[in-house]
């Protein structure tokens, strides 16, 4: 039986384990091509968790994913799953002149059509990188023709975040919908309940308290996003990585999975497209 009968999002943010912004100091690029993929096996693995308990979602692929990996996209497409943009290499919006992340975003969403056949309304910028610095990016994504982008989560953290930012789904002034990562209010702080670490992190008991106090409080949809390398334990280890990107990153990897699926009965979950009628 569901906990709440709403229609929430999942979401799954597609990218290899060494494309994370965790480790970009260490892992450059141009390796990229010389590391073991992963990020098709596991998307898979997701595809079949989906299938069985009869889950539609969101996929934000990376371009760079997606051209090593077409099997995946039309899976997902084949599917009935909503296709979304991550841009090309996971580069952090941030990190981009106006012209670097157009082309960036554009190549991603050439590629994913082109492979697809489909059209791309959606975009994640990787590490949830539009700020106060850089709200043109917007701009950028309408000119492109998106519709919609999941790209905020307004809590304060040390790679992200713009807290004073809206909590839920509104219309910027150019006609774009933004999606922010669902948080709860804690003391007058907005505390993150989106998925991610912070999910890997808490037992299952209270991550289920936490969306639950949410749909009791909050008329609009929840959101979850995860990623195909949190359900993979065996992935190669970068042991000169910093001890804090390792913490965060290697986490309860062997637990993911069975959390999944959890989360996959406890609730309903669509699209983003469908939830947020997008």
């Amino acid at each position: 039986m569901k906990l709440d009968n709403r229609l929430n999002a999942m979401t799954v943010d597609v990218e290899d384990y060494f494309q994370v912004s965790a480790f970009e100091s260490i892992v450059e690029q141009s390796d990229w091509d010389s590391l073991k993929l992963r990020v098709g096996d596991n998307t898979h693995r997701i595809l079949d968790m989906f299938a069985q308990h009869n889950v539609k979602s969101t996929f934000f692929t990376l371009g760079w994913v997606a051209k090593r990996c077409p099997d995946v996209i039309k899976r997902i497409v084949d599917e009935g799953h909503e296709l979304a943009s991550h841009g090309l290499a996971h580069q952090r919006a941030t990190t981009m002149s106006k012209q670097a992340l157009f082309d960036d975003i554009k190549q991603s969403k050439d590629i994913l059509e082109d492979i697809s056949g489909t059209q791309i309304k959606g975009y994640r910028a990787p590490s949830f990188s539009i700020n106060d610095s850089n709200v043109w990016a917007y701009d950028i994504l309408k000119e492109l023709g998106f519709t919609y982008s999941s790209s905020t989560y307004p809590i304060n953290h040390d790679l992200y975040g713009v807290p004073d930012w809206p909590r839920f789904k509104y219309v910027r002034d150019n006609g774009l919908i933004e999606i922010p990562i669902p948080t709860i209010r804690k003391k007058d702080t907005n505390v993150g309940i989106g998925g991610g670490g912070y999910f890997r992190l808490y037992p299952y008991w209270l991550s289920r308290k936490r969306i639950v106090n949410y749909m009791k409080t909050e008329s609009a949809p929840y959101s979850f996003y995860f990623h195909p390398w949190e359900i993979d334990a065996e992935q190669p280890r970068f042991d000169d990585a910093p001890w804090k990107s390792k913490a965060r990153h290697y986490v309860n990897l062997s637990r993911m999975g069975g959390k999944i699926e959890k989360l996959l009965t406890d609730f309903n979950w669509v699209s983003m497209r469908e939830a947020y009628e997008v």
